[in-house]
């Protein structure tokens, strides 16, 4: 406020504006802070536009592999012992929560966010994150509907990679990455289609005779 010649609540209302976009994180009766791991860009006007535009899941699988290959061969490249020890708790997570679509999913998003943040590179780090918020909204209604052998691929690909991060085989990497997201790409189409099977095999609902 001092140093910027201006008075409290504008200090206050700047401070929540930078909350809201992330670049600050506020907590109750401590304070004001700058998260750790990237930046995390507001990923509501991709969202909003997502429904103005009506991105397809292709679309979105195609970017993730635009941002996503690159990121895990510079993370076989750059991964430190703690990237490595972030991504391999997720990879065990996922292994663990196989019961538990819903809860792969996140782990499944968490995974791919820690190789981003093993690229060292803040932007591409922040831009992946953007697009996984994105796709995870756009994942969640049909998660339920994965199958356990669609499961336990995707787990073993996620070690796959993981394992050859841990490598510092950049190119191994990468060409895993790819495979694994175009299996996934296959495996969401095949989710979406069991669920408008499932909508159109339900019965319709009488009607209800209106009173004269």
């Amino acid at each position: 406020m001092t140093q910027l010649g201006v008075s409290r609540p504008t200090v206050r209302a700047a401070l929540r504006a930078l909350a809201a976009m992330g670049v600050v994180e506020a907590r109750h009766g401590s304070g004001t802070y700058i998260p750790g791991g990237p930046p995390k860009l507001d990923s509501q006007p991709l969202s909003f536009l997502a429904a103005l535009h009506g991105f397809t899941r292709d679309e979105m699988f195609e970017t993730r592999r635009v941002l996503e290959v690159s990121a895990a061969g510079m993370a076989a490249e750059r991964a430190t012992g703690h990237d490595l020890a972030a991504i391999a708790e997720e990879v065990a997570s996922l292994f663990a929560s196989m019961e538990d679509p819903q809860l792969f999913l996140v782990h499944d998003m968490q995974f791919h966010r820690a190789v981003a943040v093993a690229s060292r590179n803040p932007i591409l780090a922040s831009l992946i994150e953007m697009v996984s918020a994105l796709f995870f909204e756009h994942r969640r209604p049909t998660a339920a509907r994965a199958t356990d052998r669609n499961l336990r691929d995707a787990a073993d690909m996620h070690q796959r990679i993981y394992r050859a991060i841990r490598q510092h085989d950049a190119q191994q990497a990468r060409t895993l990455m790819d495979d694994h997201l175009r299996q996934a790409a296959m495996h969401h189409a095949e989710e979406a289609q069991d669920a408008v099977r499932a909508v159109s095999a339900r019965p319709a609902e009488p009607r209800r005779r209106r009173n004269a």
